[in-house]
């Protein structure tokens, strides 16, 4: 029985040392391999677009194209079915991106090099050679490139950033239990176009309480838009309209704004 006890511990001692050698082992045999090369964030303007593929010495070629939108490794690569069967190396082709010095390649869906077209061939054509062993030529045939993308002008800068909703704080935000009320509803600072009261009493949209007009409203778009309830989460302002359309509203400088600020300008202000 004692007999018994020993062999088990040494069993497991055995085992311990042997998960701990490959604990130790891993980080090195990982440090021994070369890392993979990062993929640029965007593909090259000047690869993407239409080439001819074509196995050299054959009579057999295809359009594809490089696309620019990430796939599973590396950039799409987009063909017609007719494709697989004029030059099978593409039947596993999924997608294509860079090898050592820019050098463009196609591979399946693991990233296995099917291709590597890391020859100069005549004008700007390339060649390589295929995991199937056969001399492949790239070519662009005259098919337009992709024009590089100058850099945003300041003025499209903003107008981007205006069509973004506004981050909002909730623990900077007001509570919830000040924002019902009367407010003054402005198109610009301190012109008031109309009142409106955020109540306590629940409507009939869930999770919402009644918003109404004070008296007229001379505003059209306003008058169109017609708010019957409000809710507050998160540090937005929710404005609902009869017909159950929203606007959203972040708080800035004391007044609530509408986000994102696209189409004419909303604020409210509380009244006293």
């Amino acid at each position: 029985m004692e007999e018994g006890l020993i062999a088990t511990r040494n069993a497991k001692g055995l085992a311990a040392l042997a998960a701990g050698l490959l604990l130790l082992a891993g980080p090195a045999i990982a440090q021994g391999q070369p890392p993979a090369p990062a993929r640029p964030a965007a593909a090259p303007s000047s690869l993407v677009g239409a080439w001819d593929i074509e196995k050299v010495g054959a009579s057999r070629s295809c359009t594809v194209t490089f696309g620019s939108e990430a796939a599973a490794k590396g950039w799409q690569l987009r063909f017609p079915a007719t494709c697989r069967r004029a030059l099978p190396i593409l039947n596993d082709a999924v997608g294509w991106d860079l090898g050592p010095a820019g050098v463009p390649r196609l591979v399946d869906g693991a990233g296995k090099v099917l291709v590597a077209f890391d020859e100069k061939a005549s004008g700007a054509g390339r060649r390589g050679k295929g995991g199937d062993g056969a001399q492949y030529g790239l070519d662009p045939k005259g098919h337009p490139r992709v024009a590089a993308r100058p850099a945003p002008s300041a003025a499209e800068q903003a107008a981007t950033a205006a069509t973004r909703r506004t981050a909002v704080d909730p623990a900077q935000a007001p509570a919830p239990e000040t924002v019902a009320g009367r407010y003054g509803v402005m198109r610009q600072p301190g012109r008031e176009v109309c009142k409106l009261a955020l109540t306590a009493t629940p409507s009939e949209t869930a999770g919402a309480t009644v918003a109404s007009f004070e008296g007229s409203c001379a505003d059209t778009g306003l008058t169109i838009f017609s708010p019957v309830a409000w809710r507050y989460a998160a540090g937005r302002l929710e404005l609902i309209a009869r017909k159950g359309h929203k606007v959203e509203l972040v708080f800035e400088d004391g007044q609530w704004r509408k986000d994102p600020a696209v189409g004419a300008p909303l604020l409210l202000k509380k009244l006293p």
